[in-house]
């Protein structure tokens, strides 16, 4: 930075003293009357006043022209320090010598700099241009930011790039954990310690922790369904808010998405009916004269081997090898009712799926797969349900009804929200059941509701 140069100020000679001399000297000579000459005298003193004001002004406005130069090179001065010091702890990682010395030689200069200002506002020494001062002082003041920003630009990208390799080898590293807990899981599984709860199971050792377990499969592939549909929906072109309206009306959701609930209550109360009939089909015969009554010990056995039977075999498999078996017609008749004529020619732009299910064939997609899934693990839980002594018990709440965490809980924790413009304050009640809840003697599984407000 340029180096403050003092300057000589001259004294200024008082113009009204001179002048009062020079004419009384000169009316000595000539002998002009006193009286005309104190007219002249009394009107140049008001000139004079005036000129000594206007003086007093300029000198006032040089003063403070030339302290704002003063604090503009010291603001400058101090943005140079801050800049010399930011590249200084830049080039200590990674370590840079010769980056070290100029950045600390840049620092010394500047601070000598700072020492100079503080002299010439000591010995009142005032800059000779302050205009262009001004504008150095700007131009030096913002090089010296553009240079602390590009370091601290520089220090952002290189912890970018730390960041980076972090990830990469956290990501090496995870995947070496997944590979060391495969081969952990793999000795294990060898040498019997470790197996599903549901593995080697009897009957006498049966409790409401394998029904949960086995419940939690079954809602996990339900859903898996649900989104398949979902898509074929969308891709049918069908508008997803009017099917949600037609299932269950007037319901507020707290979100858009939240309405993919409604498609899993309607496919869950269409697979779960007739779940309290020991057939699970409300068109048989033996369950419109069933009578609820107390299961034999054979009954249940039958059951119980049923499910460990179908849970070993894949459920294509399963229907191949018998295709007149109660399995069998539970999934044609699921189907047929789950999946309307309307649309499934909306979804593929035929009916040949609904007539080869009802000819007792099995097509190859991707809707019909998640079905089959969806369908054998549900008849599963069925025969587990019934497994028990006495059999498990599936109940729903209806529309309205106050929530209670004994028996329920809700797919959603926006229902719990303090209230907003977009849903009035108000108690949330139950809209829909999503999945059925289950009593097992004195145990109680709650079911998954949809709360909304009215």
């Amino acid at each position: 930075m340029e180096t403050v140069r003092p300057m000589v100020v001259v004294p200024k000679e008082g113009k009204l003293r001179r002048k009062f001399a020079k004419v009384l000297n000169i009316h000595k000579l000539m002998g002009v009357a006193p009286e005309e000459e104190m007219k002249k005298i009394k009107f140049d003193s008001k000139t004079a006043n005036l000129t000594e004001s206007f003086y007093k002004l300029e000198e006032e406005y040089e003063r403070s022209l030339a302290l704002e130069a003063l604090l503009a090179k010291l603001f400058a001065t101090v943005s140079s320090i801050k800049a010399a010091y930011a590249q200084l702890q830049h080039c200590q990682s990674p370590y840079d010598s010769i980056g070290i010395q100029k950045s600390d030689n840049l620092v010394v200069a500047e601070l000598k700099t700072l020492s100079e200002l503080k002299q010439c506002f000591l010995k009142k020494q005032v800059d000779p241009n302050p205009e262009r001062t001004l504008v150095l002082a700007e131009i030096q003041e913002l090089r010296s930011l553009l240079k602390t920003y590009e370091i601290m630009g520089k220090k952002l990208e290189s912890q970018y790039k730390l960041k980076d390799s972090e990830i990469v080898f956290l990501r090496e590293k995870l995947d070496e954990s997944m590979k060391q807990n495969k081969l952990t899981e793999k000795r294990l599984n060898q040498s019997g310690q470790l197996c599903n709860p549901l593995d080697n199971l009897h009957l006498s050792a049966l409790n409401s922790t394998h029904f949960v377990t086995y419940l939690h499969h079954t809602v996990k592939s339900t859903r898996g369904f649900v989104k398949l549909m979902i898509e074929q929906i969308k891709i049918a072109g069908w508008d997803i808010s009017s099917a949600a309206n037609s299932i269950q009306p007037g319901v507020f959701y707290h979100k858009q998405d939240h309405k993919c609930f409604t498609f899993e209550h309607f496919v869950s109360n269409v697979m779960f009916e007739a779940f309290h009939l020991p057939y699970f089909s409300t068109s048989s015969s033996d369950s419109r004269s069933y009578k609820k009554k107390k299961q034999s010990k054979a009954e249940r056995e039958m059951f119980f081997e049923r499910f460990k039977e179908l849970r070993s075999m894949k459920a294509k498999d399963y229907l191949t090898a018998r295709p007149k078996s109660r399995f069998a017609r539970f999934c044609r008749g699921k189907y047929l009712q789950l999946i309307h004529p309307k649309m499934e020619q909306a979804f593929f732009g035929h009916l040949h799926l609904r007539n080869q299910v009802s000819g007792g064939e099995f097509p190859e997609t991707s809707l019909f797969s998640g079905f089959l899934e969806m369908a054998k693990r549900i008849w599963l839980l069925h025969c587990l349900a019934y497994s028990f002594e006495p059999e498990a018990e599936i109940f729903r709440v209806p529309k309205g009804c106050r929530f209670s965490e004994v028996y329920m809980k809700s797919v959603t924790e926006e229902a719990f929200f303090p209230a907003t413009e977009s849903s009035p304050e108000s108690e949330p009640r139950v809209a829909f059941t999503v999945v059925p809840g289950f009593r097992i003697g004195k145990t109680s599984i709650q079911c998954e509701v949809y709360l909304s407000v009215s």
